[in-house]
C-alpha cells in the first residue's frame, strides 16, 4: 500500500468530515464532490466518505451523494477493510482507536504534526454536538501518546502540536486527575522537539501546575489557546459552560503576569439564543478591556440534536452578522497595535512556505498557531529554507500578520 497526497495519483480518495457546524458540512460537501471528479479525470475509482458527517447524516448522503462509492461512520471504521481490501491497515485496540502510529503519514508538512491525546467530549455545552457524535471523553494511555512522539521526533518533526476537544481534561477519565502538565513535561524530554504547543484549553482546567510548566519548560510555546465563548454570565450558563465571566477574567490576567511574553488566543460565540444587547456589550467591552493577541468569531449555528437547537428566542441571522463585525472591527485595531510592538524585536521563526513570485517566505513566530493565526512574511535572501528554523527581525506591521528579514 502507498499512501500519497496528491489525490491526482491516488486510486482511493478518502474524505474525513466534520459535521460540527454549517460551514464545516458545506466544507465537506464540496470536497467530496470535487475528489469525485477525479473518478472522471484521475486514476481515481472510489471515493470513501468517513467520519462525523457521515455519522449524523449517513442515510441522508447515501441518497443524495451518488458519486460517493462508500459511507462510513465514526463507530464503523472496521468495514473499511471488507470494502478496500485491507488498503487501510489499522484496527480497534481500545475504546478509541489505536493507529500504527509508525506509519502515519504527516499531511502538515516535514517538520510538524498534530498528536491527539484524547477522544470524544463530555462537557456537554448546549450548542455543541460534538458529544453526540464522538461519544464521552477518553483519554489515550500516557505511555502510547509518548511512544507516537517519540517516532514523530525521529521523523524529523519539530513542531509538536498536542491536541483534543478539551485538553486540559486529559487523563481525568484514566487516571483520576488532570494529567496534561504531566505528559507536556514528559514530551518536552524528547529530543528533537523546538516547539511544543497544545491548543483548546478550557479556562475552567488551567491548573497553576500548568501554568508553571508552560512558564518553565522552554520548549512549549507561550501561547495559550482558551476557547471561552463568551463573557456575560447569563449567556454562559445557557451554554452549560462551567466558567463565568469574572474568573476567566481573573484566569487570564493571572496568565499574563506568570507569563509576561505570553499570547492569548480565544474563540466567541455571538448570537447565542437569549442574548441580549446587554449580553453582547458586555462581550465587546470585555474584549475592549482583554486585549487578546489573537481571536477568532463563530455567529451561532443551530446544530440538530442540540439542546441549544430548542431554546427560545433565536437571533436573526442579521443581528448576528452584525455583532460579529463590531467585534472583529475592534479585534483588528487591537491586533494592529499589538503586532506594532513587535517592530524590531527578532524571534525564532519556522518557514512553511513561499508567496507564490518566490519573493518571501511565509514562516510562523511561537505567537503565531498552524492555519489559524497570522504569518510573518520574510524576505527572501536565502534559498532552500521551508521546514527551516531561522533567527527574524520584525520590520513591518500588516493588519494580522508581521513583515521580517533574516539576520
Amino acid at each position: 500500500m502507498n499512501i500519497v497526497n496528491n489525490p491526482k495519483e491516488a486510486d482511493i480518495i478518502i474524505v474525513n468530515t466534520c459535521g460540527f457546524i454549517e460551514a464545516a458540512k458545506e466544507e465537506a460537501i464540496n470536497t467530496l464532490l470535487e475528489m469525485a471528479e477525479y473518478k472522471q479525470n484521475g486514476k481515481c475509482k472510489y471515493v470513501i466518505a468517513m467520519g462525523c458527517l457521515v455519522k449524523r447524516y449517513k442515510e441522508d448522503l447515501i441518497k443524495s451523494m451518488p458519486e460517493v462509492d462508500l459511507f462510513i461512520s465514526t463507530d464503523e471504521y472496521e468495514i473499511i477493510w471488507e470494502k478496500i481490501n485491507e488498503l487501510i491497515k489499522y484496527e480497534e485496540k481500545q475504546k478509541n482507536i489505536a493507529l500504527e502510529y509508525n506509519k502515519r503519514v504527516i499531511t502538515t508538512g516535514k517538520k510538524k504534526a498534530y498528536l491527539k491525546i484524547a477522544e470524544g467530549c463530555s462537557n456537554k455545552c448546549t450548542y455543541c454536538a460534538i458529544p453526540y457524535i464522538r461519544g464521552k471523553y477518553v483519554s489515550r494511555k500516557i505511555e502510547d501518546i509518548l511512544n507516537e512522539a517519540e517516532i514523530l521526533a525521529k521523523n524529523g518533526v519539530e513542531e509538536l502540536i498536542v491536541i483534543a476537544q478539551d485538553t486540559t481534561k486529559y487523563g481525568i477519565d484514566l487516571y483520576g486527575k488532570p494529567k496534561l502538565a504531566e505528559l507536556l513535561n514528559k514530551l518536552c524530554d524528547i529530543k528533537g522537539f523546538k516547539w511544543i504547543r497544545f491548543l483548546y484549553a478550557y479556562p475552567e482546567s488551567i491548573t497553576d501546575e500548568l501554568i508553571e510548566v508552560v512558564k518553565n519548560q522552554d520548549k512549549i510555546c507561550k501561547y495559550f489557546d482558551i476557547p471561552i465563548q463568551h463573557y456575560s454570565d447569563k449567556v454562559l450558563k445557557r451554554m452549560n459552560r462551567q466558567s463565568d465571566g469574572k474568573s476567566i477574567e481573573k484566569l487570564l490576567e493571572k496568565i499574563r503576569k506568570e507569563i509576561p511574553n505570553v499570547i492569548l488566543r480565544t474563540s466567541l460565540i455571538v448570537g447565542f439564543p437569549g442574548e441580549t444587547e446587554e449580553d453582547f456589550f458586555e462581550l465587546y467591552e470585555f474584549v475592549h478591556r482583554t486585549k487578546f493577541d489573537k481571536l477568532g468569531v463563530f455567529m451561532y449555528s443551530k446544530e440538530d440534536n442540540t439542546p441549544a437547537e430548542k431554546l427560545k428566542n433565536q437571533i436573526h441571522h442579521m443581528t448576528k452578522r452584525s455583532r460579529r463585525n463590531k467585534i472583529m472591527e475592534l479585534q483588528q485595531n487591537i491586533s494592529k497595535i499589538k503586532l506594532e510592538e513587535n517592530i524590531g524585536k527578532e524571534f525564532e521563526a519556522i518557514i512553511d512556505d513561499i508567496t507564490e513570485d518566490k519573493k518571501y517566505y511565509i514562516g510562523r513566530t511561537y505567537m503565531d498557531m498552524l492555519d489559524e493565526d497570522g504569518v510573518v512574511f520574510i524576505e527572501k535572501t536565502q534559498d532552500n529554507l521551508k521546514d527551516k528554523f531561522v533567527k527574524i527581525r520584525i520590520t513591518e506591521v500588516l493588519n494580522y500578520d508581521l513583515v521580517g528579514i533574516i539576520v
